[in-house]
């Protein structure tokens, strides 16, 4: 049987811990909880000031779920559950695509994304040849695991016909994004749920060419051996020796569901992913 001062202190330290809760705000960022002072909401961002602190802090809005505050009410925000999570490459149906820079302020940028679709026939219907470039362009967000695209550029040429003085050309469209993502795999699970652990086998690998109209599924066996973790604002890194890869060495970790992930990584055009269990 404890002590009873033993039983005064806990009870102390609670009523604490409580008390300083209820002094404070909380933000809900999409992988991280704050507690601490709202001092302002603007059109794009949420001001705040840490407990004992005067310095002034932002964050963007496209970050943020919700803010609990002190008083008990909860604002929730719809910039960041618009974006829906990605299991995996075949889910890059839930990809956004957006021209507006402002939704992509305060995101995770994973790098450049872009694509290239061309009609067959000088009779290819230009908006089949379209939507066939956006259907790429998503893949390769997802292949990293990117759930949102910034279109930097987007160029389409109709179908043209050849004549006296010049050739015929079919319809193409070609874009040129930056993928991202609102959240990310978390560095600290990821290294917890592989412990020591440094050789691996994967088990599924995807693969975009730049040629293709299509991403492409094969069952895979191969060795995957990891040397070193790193976490580079955000996004993980991977030191490894893939088997049958000989050029790439460095590796995303685009993927982490707990007892499986995935890594991405380009090389010549080609966009690669692969499905790893634990």
């Amino acid at each position: 049987m404890l002590p009873k001062i033993t039983y005064l202190t806990l009870l102390f330290l609670f009523t604490a811990i409580a008390y300083c809760s209820a002094q404070t705000d909380t933000l809900y960022l999409n992988n991280q909880k704050l507690a601490c002072s709202v001092k302002e909401i603007t059109p794009d961002a949420v001001k705040y000031t840490y407990p004992g602190e005067d310095l002034i802090n932002t964050v963007y809005k496209n970050t943020i779920q919700k803010i609990v505050f002190k008083s008990g009410r909860v604002q929730v925000f719809a910039e960041a559950t618009s974006y829906k999570a990605l299991a995996g490459v075949m889910d890059y149906d839930k990809v956004t695509v957006t021209s507006v820079e402002g939704e992509v302020r305060g995101l995770y940028k994973l790098g450049e994304v872009n694509s290239k679709a061309k009609g067959t026939t000088v009779f290819s219907n230009q908006e089949r040849v379209k939507e066939r470039a956006f259907k790429k362009l998503k893949i390769m967000a997802a292949i990293f695991g990117g759930n949102i695209v910034y279109l930097a550029n987007q160029r389409t040429e109709g179908n043209k016909f050849g004549g006296e003085y010049g050739g015929s050309s079919t319809a193409e469209t070609n874009l040129t994004g930056i993928a991202y993502s609102n959240i990310l795999p978390d560095f600290d699970a990821f290294q917890k749920a592989i412990g020591t652990k440094k050789d691996f086998v994967t088990t599924m690998q995807y693969k975009l060419w730049a040629s293709d109209t299509d991403v492409s599924q094969d069952v895979v066996n191969k060795t995957f051996q990891i040397f070193s973790i790193t976490n580079e604002n955000g996004i993980v890194y991977i030191e490894a020796q893939l088997q049958g890869e000989k050029n790439i060495t460095k590796f995303q970790l685009a993927y982490f569901t707990g007892d499986s992930f995935s890594i991405a990584y380009k090389n010549k055009g080609t966009a690669y992913n692969y499905q790893i269990k634990i």
